[in-house]
């Protein structure tokens, strides 16, 4: 096994090459991957969300897990059980809506973050689909933010 900084290298080209395929694929292929082999489910759907740069306004898309709980899009800002949050996450923050790829389709979407018994329900969903977010909030003081997106009117898909 490396050290730290060759595993963070490992997991980024993994996930450069996921959005990669997904974009690239036009979300036919990298919407559904096996993760078992790191303790996930065999069948582990994903998105893409696309948002500006709170400081550099610059454009971003990231590939994440999700569910969907009550009709709403749920994505979790575990950055793998870092002690910050991900900077997507504090992009959203910065944002009112955001846009979401879910395999070939694309929307602009509103978000909200759950609270109390909600909170704590969506949680143990996530968890179901995603058991290793159990092991990264363990790993971590700060508590990892569940974002709850509500899709809106349809958009072209993502290319870059």
């Amino acid at each position: 096994m490396g050290d730290a900084d060759e595993i963070r290298a490992e997991r980024n080209d993994w996930v450069s090459d996921h959005r990669a395929e997904y974009l690239q694929s036009g979300g036919t292929r990298g919407h559904i991957l096996d993760l078992a082999g790191v303790g996930g489910r065999t069948f582990t759907t994903h998105c893409l969300i696309r948002l500006r740069g709170r400081t550099s306004g610059r454009q971003y898309v990231n590939p994440l897990i999700y569910g969907n709980f009550g009709g709403e899009l749920v994505i979790v800002a575990s950055k793998g059980g870092a002690d910050s949050h991900p900077q997507w996450y504090l992009n959203i923050q910065a944002s009112t809506t955001i846009d979401v790829q879910i395999a070939t389709q694309a929307y602009q979407a509103t978000w909200r973050e759950p609270s109390d018994e909600e909170r704590h329900e969506v949680w143990s969903y996530m968890t179901h689909l995603y058991p290793p977010y159990i092991t990264y909030q363990q790993s971590t003081s700060r508590r990892i933010p569940l974002v709850m997106l509500a899709l809106g009117k349809s958009i072209d898909v993502f290319t870059s």
